[in-house]
C-alpha cells in the first residue's frame, strides 16, 4: 500500500511538473522559420506582418533606442552605416559609449536580431533589464544575456562553469548545446530569444540551444553560485527592456524584429 502512495504522488508531482511546463503555447516552431528568404534588411516580411512582426531597427536612426543610464540617443562610436547598427573598437568612455537599450519594456516576446561579430569580440543580447538597474553612462546593465562572443579566440569562452560563457549561452548561468547550429564568425548570424511566461528558449540559426524555466528554486540556486548573486531577484523580473552590449569591440547588428506575445 505504501509503495502504491508513494508511486501515486511521484505521478503527481510528474503530472504537476508537466502541467506547469505546458502553462504556455506549445507549437511555437512557426516563429522560428528561417527558410524566407530577405531580399531587403530591415523590413518585414508578409508572412512577419500577418504574424505580428515590429521592427526595432529602421535601418536609419537609434529612434527606440537610448544609452544605458541616459535619455540619449547614441551619438558617435554607436552609429547607423549601411543599414546596421555599428559599434567601433574606441577607448572606454568615450562619447557615445555604453550599452545601447530599448526605450520599451516587454513580457511575453520573440524577439530576433542578425549579428555579426569580428576576430575575438564579445557581445551579447540582454533581457529583462531592469531599469532601476541601468547603470551610469558607459558602464554595464544587469539583465538575462544571450553571449556573443568568438568562442576560439576571446578568454571569456574559456572562464565561467562548462561553457556557461561560450557563444548563445545564457551568460554565466547555462552553456549553450549548440554542437548542431551553424556559426559563421565572417558572416551575420541569427539570434532568437522567445520568453512567454517563465518559460525562455535562445536559439541560434534556427537551432534552439537554450531552454530554461525562471522564478523556480532551480532558478534561484543557479543564480546563487554565479555572478549576479548580488542582484536581488535577479532573471525573475515580470518584464523589462532589452540591451545590446557594447564590450568594446567591433559588432554589427541589423534585421532587429520582435513579436509581441500578450
Amino acid at each position: 500500500m505504501r509503495l502504491v502512495k508513494n508511486s501515486l504522488l511521484l505521478a503527481a508531482v510528474v503530472l504537476l511538473a508537466f502541467a506547469q511546463s505546458c502553462d504556455r503555447p506549445v507549437d511555437h516552431s512557426k516563429y522560428f522559420n528561417l527558410d524566407q528568404k530577405v531580399t531587403e534588411d530591415n523590413v518585414l516580411t508578409k508572412a512577419e506582418k500577418a504574424q505580428g512582426w515590429q521592427l526595432l531597427f529602421d535601418g536609419k536612426s537609434f529612434e527606440g533606442w537610448h544609452i544605458a543610464g541616459t535619455d540619449h540617443q547614441p551619438d558617435s562610436v554607436w552609429h547607423v552605416a549601411d543599414g546596421m547598427i555599428v559599434l567601433d573598437k574606441r577607448k572606454p568612455f568615450a562619447r557615445g559609449a555604453g550599452d545601447i537599450v530599448t526605450d520599451g519594456l516587454y513580457k511575453n516576446f520573440i524577439v530576433k536580431v542578425d549579428f555579426k561579430i569580428t576576430e575575438g569580440a564579445n557581445s551579447g543580447l540582454k533581457y529583462f533589464v531592469d531599469p532601476a538597474m541601468e547603470s551610469i553612462p558607459g558602464g554595464a546593465s544587469i539583465g538575462c544575456e544571450f553571449q556573443m562572443l568568438d568562442d576560439e579566440r576571446h578568454p571569456d569562452a574559456k572562464a565561467g562553469v562548462k561553457g556557461n560563457r561560450t557563444l548563445s549561452s545564457l551568460y554565466d548561468l547555462i552553456p549553450a548545446q549548440k554542437e548542431n547550429a551553424p556559426f559563421d564568425l565572417y558572416d551575420f548570424n541569427t539570434a532568437m530569444v522567445y520568453v512567454y511566461g517563465n518559460h525562455v528558449e535562445h536559439w541560434l540559426n534556427g537551432v534552439k540551444v537554450v531552454e530554461y524555466e525562471r522564478n523556480t528554486q532551480e532558478w534561484n540556486a543557479l543564480v546563487a553560485y554565479s555572478k549576479y548573486r548580488n542582484y536581488p531577484n535577479f532573471g525573475n523580473a515580470e518584464f523589462g527592456h532589452l540591451l545590446i552590449q557594447d564590450h568594446s569591440d567591433n559588432v554589427y547588428f541589423k534585421n532587429i524584429k520582435i513579436k509581441v506575445l500578450d
